[in-house]
């Protein structure tokens, strides 16, 4: 293929079919897209172990790409989940009538088609086709090479239920994995209405810098927790064991442990156990070096100014010591991607001043970052954590899938 332009004008026109959709269509196209999910898991796992097969066992993201019977039920009840959702579009956002006795009214409509550019992460095509069918838009995908057979699959089966529903296919369309349709998708303005880039920071600059179609930024998570010097030590031992460990190939996942002078020397040594039990490696500024190397951790290297500021998506973290919430806050100000940030403290007024001080999508108190989800919010699903403050900040989810439309209505009143 030497141009991915037909399969952009077929999206565009498809899209016209999914806006007429009603309410109750779309609701019941998604349940029966979860249903057909569910029927088809062998098929799905068979297909994605394909693409696991072709990934190096060390590589992190090899956890994104794993599709199993418990992550395929889960994708089905997001589609269910999506599908309870009120419809964003139709909203009436305002009306009143103008001296002239024109009729005005603003209300929700679907941005149109939605392009996402996404890596190895399979679980995104039916979030963000389920997403964007329920908001009356079309969607262009545009996935990792490293996913390739688990897209095709899944693609395949929404492309089964559009057509039960009379839906042209190329409503959800999926580009080849080729690198080199990236450009000409971010050129296509009069077909795509919007980019959403979702993976590695490298990725998110380039369509930053490259979209001549407007863009949202989501994706990459440099996230940090702060130990406070009132914290409950075991309390923050739990939540920082959990935001690291618990899945650290995802952007919500915890980057760099802030602690407290006051505690650290008590509080570093409690991470040592859960820290070996999953090859945690530890990268310890000059402070909270030698806490580690007396509490004989295996697993440590000297820290480096690159270390933080860093996304590491594995079993590793960064260290850093500071001197009271003043230093944290400069600290996290100066690295954080403003994507997810918690303070662990007992201390109600240095909790009030973190929340407020700190700039990101999602602030946190004596809680793990790892609830930074559009699931977890109750938002049923999401395209991405958007990092950026135009039109959509943290999980960009149902309700942001939408523009405005202003409709006058008149009786003949002109304006000279």
């Amino acid at each position: 293929m030497e141009s991915i332009i037909s399969l952009l004008q077929a999206t565009k026109q498809a899209s016209a079919a999914v806006r007429n959709l009603s309410d109750a269509q779309r609701a019941e196209l998604l349940t029966t897209l979860a249903d057909r999910i569910l029927a088809s898991q062998a098929r799905i796992i068979a297909e994605n172990q394909k693409d696991l097969e072709r990934m190096d066992d060390s590589d992190p993201k090899k956890d994104r790409l794993l599709l199993n019977d418990k992550r395929i039920q889960g994708l089905a009840q997001s589609l269910r989940d999506v599908a309870a959702l009120p419809d964003p579009t139709g909203q009436l956002l305002l009306e009143r009538t103008l001296p002239q006795g024109i009729q005005l009214k603003k209300i929700a409509v679907p941005l149109g088609v939605v392009g996402v550019i996404y890596e190895s992460r399979p679980n995104v095509t039916i979030d963000v086709a389920s997403l964007c069918l329920r908001s009356g838009n079309a969607c262009v995908l545009k996935g990792g090479k490293e996913a390739q057979y688990s897209n095709e699959c899944l693609v395949g089966i929404i492309h089964e239920v559009l057509a039960e529903f009379g839906v042209d296919a190329a409503a959800v369309a999926l580009l080849p994995t080729d690198r080199k349709f990236v450009a000409e998708l971010l050129s296509a303005t009069r077909y795509v209405d919007i980019i959403i880039p979702r993976g590695s920071e490298g990725l998110i600059q380039y369509v930053r810098q490259n979209s001549l179609v407007p863009t949202i930024e989501t994706g990459a998570g440099v996230c940090h927790t702060y130990v406070e010097s009132t914290a409950d030590l075991d309390m923050a031992r739990d939540i920082v064991v959990n935001a690291k460990v618990s899945r650290p190939s995802v952007c919500n996942s915890l980057d760099t442990v802030v602690v407290d002078r006051a505690v650290a020397e008590a509080f570093l040594p409690t991470l040592k156990e859960e820290f070996i039990k999953w090859n945690v490696e530890v990268f310890a500024d000059d402070e909270s070096y030698p806490i580690f190397k007396a509490a004989e951790y295996p697993l440590l290297q000297k820290a480096t100014s690159d270390d933080f500021g860093r996304e590491f998506l594995d079993y590793k973290c960064s260290i850093k010591v500071v001197d009271g919430l003043s230093e944290a806050l400069s600290h996290i100000q100066q690295y954080s991607s403003r994507h997810s940030e918690a303070i662990i403290s007992r201390d109600a007024a240095a909790i009030e001043q973190f929340l407020n001080e700190v700039d990101a999508a999602a602030v946190y108190a004596n809680a793990s970052t790892r609830f930074t989800d559009g699931g977890e919010f109750g938002l049923g699903a999401e395209i991405g954590i958007s990092t950026q403050k135009l039109h959509a900040r943290g999980p960009f989810a149902l309700e942001k899938l939408v523009t405005e439309k202003w409709v006058v209505v008149g009786s003949g009143q002109t304006r000279w």
